[in-house]
């Protein structure tokens, strides 16, 4: 069975990481799933971080996002928003979205605000980024190597695998080094 797995807004934020995140899902490898909420959180970040991305290349990636994999949209899960106790109320909404779609695994680089003494009790585990394409990594070698190779050739400006390596090394630098060695092998 396809793990399912629900994606943090500070995942979401990265283009590369955002990229290759969705890629894994349209890959089968995972499920992936986010909210109406955890995405107001990206491009409210995007919007106030990056003034060089318009209002309609925000709009547009934020529609071909949710476009990309089926039923992504976690709805009606705020039935859920009370069942846990995390450091930060406003991280609610993410175990509430994973309960409600019967997630496993959330995705995030906050793992001190999603501790395991919470999360266990229902079957949940919060994984940083690097952690979780190391593992698909590690298990699915030449899939990620195809999509590494996938965003290189998307990638007008400078196509190579290097280049799409190196920016996401930023985020999951041991991913990287290990897509690295798996694109010498492939």
């Amino acid at each position: 069975m396809i793990p399912t797995v629900v994606y943090d807004a500070n995942v979401l934020y990265p283009s590369t990481l955002r990229d290759v995140l969705i890629r894994v899902g349209i890959e089968h490898l995972v499920v992936p799933r986010w909210t109406d909420k955890i995405l107001d959180e990206t491009f409210r970040n995007l919007a106030a971080n990056r003034p060089d991305l318009s209002v309609e290349r925000l709009t547009r990636t934020r529609a071909l996002m949710n476009a990309a994999i089926p039923d992504v949209l976690v709805t009606g899960y705020q039935q859920h928003l009370d069942i846990v106790t995390l450091p930060d109320p406003g991280d609610h909404h993410v175990v509430a979205a994973s309960l409600h779609a019967s997630a496993s695994t959330i995705v995030t680089k906050n793992l001190r605000d999603f501790p395991a003494h919470a999360l266990t009790p229902h079957g949940l585990t919060a994984m940083h980024p690097d952690a979780f394409l190391t593992d698909l990594t590690t298990r699915h070698p030449d899939t990620l190597a195809r999509i590494v190779r996938q965003i290189a050739h998307a990638w007008r400006a400078n196509p190579s695998t290097d280049t799409v390596l190196d920016s996401l090394a930023v985020e999951t630098p041991e991913t990287a080094a290990r897509l690295h060695e798996a694109l010498r092998t492939v």
